[in-house]
Formats: structure tokens, sequence, C-alpha cells
């Protein structure tokens, strides 16, 4: 059983962890971070926008990290106010001879759309089959991410300036460095006047190449959530 004396924030990944993939939260789950609403400070941390997390979320009061803490936003009265909103430049004809090399090198020169999808904040998304891949071919290509996870340090190793993540279900994502969940963390705490041994971190993604994975091997306390169907339950231990 958790010592609450120890924690103040309880902070959350969402897809896969409070839903499944961008679908709206459970009346069970809004219950449960009701319900951790009452002893801790909420906190999302999404690696993508804030304003897509709050809407996905259907509006649900919660403070949001969001594209690895690149951006914050909290939310009051019902709307969500951004408090920084970070970006940094991205070197598009260097990305693209990367990663084309990349193709040649590990035979993923079919895709269909374009190489490369860029975001404004300076976030990456390279996905093997392309941008406009059938949502099928998507879902089918990689489903226990294991095709991935044999060529992710080679992929990572090609973006030196970037952390890299297994991502979707068939791409990776890049956030510049140093960003990641962790830092996004630790950087807010101390922001906010908190300490990352105060924070319980719920999540599913901390495999190899997770999003998840800096937070797991952090010191912030994790919760492994293998299922969303289970939160509320897992929850509960920390009412």
């Amino acid at each position: 059983m958790p010592n609450a004396n120890t924690l103040r924030v309880a902070a959350f990944d969402l897809d896969g962890t409070l839903t499944q993939h961008k679908t709206p939260l459970g009346a069970a789950h809004r219950t449960a971070l009701d319900r951790l609403g009452e002893h801790y400070r909420l906190l999302m941390v999404g690696a993508g926008m804030c304003a897509r997390i709050f809407e996905q979320m259907e509006h649900y009061p919660i403070d949001i990290l969001g594209n690895y803490g690149m951006q914050f936003a909290r939310c009051e009265n019902g709307r969500l106010n951004m408090v920084f909103h970070e970006t940094r430049p991205i070197d598009r004809p260097l990305v693209e001879e990367r990663s084309m090399q990349l193709r040649e090198a590990l035979g993923f020169t079919q895709f269909i759309g374009s190489n490369l999808e860029y975001h404004d904040s300076g976030c990456l998304t390279f996905p093997l089959l392309g941008t406009d891949a059938a949502p099928e071919n998507k879902l089918a290509f990689d489903p226990d991410r294991s095709r991935r996870r044999l060529i992710y340090s080679t992929i990572c190793s090609a973006f030196p300036e970037y952390n890299g993540f297994i991502g979707g279900s068939s791409s990776f994502d890049f956030a510049p460095k140093p960003f990641d969940k962790y830092y996004a963390l630790k950087r807010w705490c101390g922001q906010f006047g908190y300490s990352t041994d105060q924070v319980v971190y719920f999540g599913d993604d901390y495999g190899p190449g997770g999003n998840d994975e800096a937070v797991l091997h952090s010191d912030v306390q994790f919760v492994c959530v293998d299922d969303y169907h289970d939160f509320p339950a897992i929850a509960a231990r920390y009412f």
C-alpha cells in the first residue's frame, strides 16, 4: 500500500492507460480520476498536443503536459489555458536524407504518402509505411512491436539530436532532446514546488522504446497499467 503522506501528484499517460487508443474516458475511469483528485494534484503527461488530449478527455479538468513537455496547459473554469508552448526548428533536408538512407538500408523504400510527418513543435514521426498507408495495414504491421524493437537502436542512432520512441502501430516518434516524459515531469516539478519522489505515475508503454520507459527507470514511483480496463481497480489502491 503506497504511503499517501509522501505522494502529492498523480500523473498519467492516456492511450492504453486510461483509455483505448484515441477514445474518450469511460465513466469508471472518470470516477477513479475524481477520487484520486481528492488526494493528489492530477497531471496528464502526453506525447500529443495539449488541445488534442483535452478534447479526447472531453474537457476533463486536468492539467496537461503535451509534446513530451514542450507544452503545458492548465484547465481553468472548463477551459484549457496554455502556460507555455516551446518549439524547435527542424532541418528538413537533413532528416529527409537520413530517413531515406534508413529506408534503403532496412528495406522500407515502398511507402504511401509522405516519408516523414512534421509537427509544429519540432517533433517528428517516421511512418515506415508512409503517412497515407491504409489503417488496417498499419495495425497489422507490428502489433506486438517486435519488428520495430529489432531496428529501434538503428533508427535512433540516425537521429542523435532527438529522443526516439516506438509510436503508433507502424512508426517511430522523435522529440528534440532533452524532451521526454521524465524530463517533462522533472521540470514541471521544479516549476511548481514538488520533488519527483512525490509523484506517482500510471503508464502502460514502459517496454524498450516505449514513451513511458524513461519514467519507469527514474526516481518517480511507476505503476504499470497493462490493460486500461484495470485502471479503476489499480487507482483504488491510492485513494
